[in-house]
């Protein structure tokens, strides 16, 4: 397991906020909960580059991590958050549309869907989000561990069928085996290499 150089940029309310950067971007995205700052501890290899918080909806802000000096990965607020008010969620919508139609070098969309629960409507509305804006696209499922081997396959294709993606594109993550890490390297460095 490779140790990557990361660094905490910022945490940005607001797109006129975000660090200006020639990097190339990968927005991280899900619904609350689902183990984006577990993914971004996993795929940097340390326990406490994102903050994994007990509660739902920690992550408030777009939040900027730049790894070995060669891309970043901004890990944005989980939607579907129950507790969000109605002002909260106008906020989010504004600074996410800001946010993709603000960043030339986003290159791809990792969206994180949970295993073990069927893509939710939000997940779905993200997907066609970035097919709308022709970003690339990669499909996390954590939790694998936390699922039983007979049920994966079955699974994986609710996953499939719900986003429109072929199941052999999604990646099978775990934090706790880092299953997964080494597969989106590859993909984010073929991005990267475009």
């Amino acid at each position: 397991m490779n140790y990557h150089e990361v660094e905490f940029l910022t945490s940005s309310p607001k797109i006129e906020d975000c660090p200006q950067s020639d990097l190339p971007e990968f927005v991280l995205a899900g619904r609350s909960n689902v183990g984006k700052s577990s993914l971004i501890n996993a795929l940097v290899n340390r326990k406490k580059a994102a903050y994994v918080g007990n509660k739902p909806g920690k992550t408030r802000f777009l939040n900027f991590f730049k790894v070995d000096n060669r891309c970043m990965l901004v890990d944005v607020p989980g939607y579907g958050f129950a507790n969000r008010s109605q002002k909260e969620l106008i906020q989010f919508g504004e600074m996410m549309d800001g946010y993709f139609g603000n960043r030339p070098n986003l290159k791809a969309l990792i969206l994180i869907v949970d295993y073990r629960h069927k893509p939710t409507k939000d997940d779905i509305i993200m997907i066609e989000y970035a097919r709308e804006l022709h970003m690339s696209i990669v499909v996390i499922a954590t939790k694998k561990d936390k699922c039983k081997r007979s049920e994966l396959a079955k699974l994986k294709k609710c996953i499939s069928e719900t986003l429109a993606v072929p199941s052999t594109s999604i990646i099978d993550f775990s934090s706790e085996t880092k299953e997964g890490v080494d597969e989106l390297w590859q993909k984010i460095d073929s991005f990267v290499e475009e």
